[in-house]
């Protein structure tokens, strides 16, 4: 058990470089023989997870690059777990989906050991390696594999990511600068008596929200998704509405909310104005929609919403007068917007 989680990321990823020297017509098959043993290393991670107790567990911890505060550190909570037994789900039914060659099946292998990575790292140097890692197999698979109009949707899903990805990674080095840490517990506990003041903390609040909401993604960051999706070969499609849009609100759960709570406390409302806007607007686009696949990325948008706004609604308390008002505002508009579309149609 004690390198069970190192064992689950390095699996797939050793997969990839087998499955890329592979024939073709086995590489299917050996990446699915890959996904059972990535499955059963995260039952028996399940299994021995205590869900009694609080805070990490199964952590390993070393030393990687002491100079800037860069540790190999994984561990698994309630919510991770969860996440990466998702992945374990969603990934076979991915390859299961479509024919694929050797360079699909490494790619994609590749993008399951970053994705357990992501929901595993607990020091922001690693989490960022492995959060990236995951980004740049998805945009060769929609670059490559993609269908119409793939080169431009995979553009802007790059485009998108890149510059949410740099702001993060600012925001994280101003942090680092003021606190010399990236360890996520560490900056969590900090956090709470305010991880820093002034317009310092706003800066780093803002990055590392633009990063995030690109990901989820949250109104009006959200219009790389429908291209990506739409252009997406089916499998990839699947995981990135299963399992890597889950990445940013992950990401608002693990670093948001515990490093900046006063922040959201005072601009709640607008955050919650943001998730009803996400709601609604992609609700009534996918109403709108012809094309099977644009319709699954608005509704995928939506019910992103809905987490969202489950989450600012937590930390948005203290101003329950003027979120009433904001809900009633956008309740209205929403009103007369359906009827104006139910009547032209």
């Amino acid at each position: 058990m004690a390198h069970i989680i190192t064992a689950l990321i390095l699996v797939p990823l050793a997969g990839a470089l087998f499955v890329s020297m592979a024939r073709p017509n086995y590489s299917r098959g050996i990446a699915l023989g890959l996904n059972a043993c990535t499955a059963i290393l995260a039952l028996t991670l399940w299994r021995a997870f205590d869900a009694t107790a609080a805070g990490l567990q199964l952590t390993e911890r070393h030393a990687w690059i002491p100079a800037i505060g860069a540790e190999y550190l994984v561990g698994v909570d309630g919510l991770s777990l969860l996440l990466v037994l998702l992945t374990s789900l969603i990934v076979p039914f991915a390859f299961l989906a479509q024919r694929s060659g050797r360079g699909f099946c490494a790619l994609m292998l590749i993008m399951q050991s970053a994705l357990y990575g992501t929901f595993t790292a607990q020091n922001f140097v690693l989490w960022f390696l492995f959060y990236e890692m995951s980004l740049i197999p998805a945009f060769l698979l929609i670059k490559i594999w993609g269908g119409e109009n793939r080169d431009r949707a995979a553009t802007k899903f790059f485009v998108y990511t890149f510059l949410g990805s740099v702001a993060m990674l600012l925001s994280f080095l101003g942090i680092y600068f003021a606190k010399g840490t990236f360890d996520f517990g560490t900056l969590a506990v900090l956090g709470k008596s305010g991880l820093l003041t002034g317009k310092l903390a706003w800066f780093a609040f803002a990055g590392i929200f633009l990063g995030l909401a690109v990901k989820v993604p949250l109104f009006p960051f959200h219009t790389w998704l429908p291209d990506a999706y739409e252009t997406a070969p089916t499998g990839v499609s699947m995981v990135l509405t299963g399992v890597l849009s889950k990445m940013g609100v992950y990401g608002f759960v693990r670093l948001l909310l515990p490093l900046f709570p006063n922040q959201i406390k005072i601009i709640g409302p607008w955050l919650l104005a943001l998730a009803v806007c996400s709601i609604i607007f992609a609700s009534l686009a996918a109403w709108a929609q012809r094309d099977l696949k644009r319709m699954v990325a608005y509704l995928s948008i939506n019910h992103l919403g809905y987490c969202m706004l489950g989450l600012f609604a937590i930390t948005a308390r203290s101003t329950s007068s003027l979120i009433d008002m904001h809900a009633a505002f956008l309740l209205r508009r929403f009103a007369r917007t359906t009827a104006r579309i139910a009547w032209n149609r």
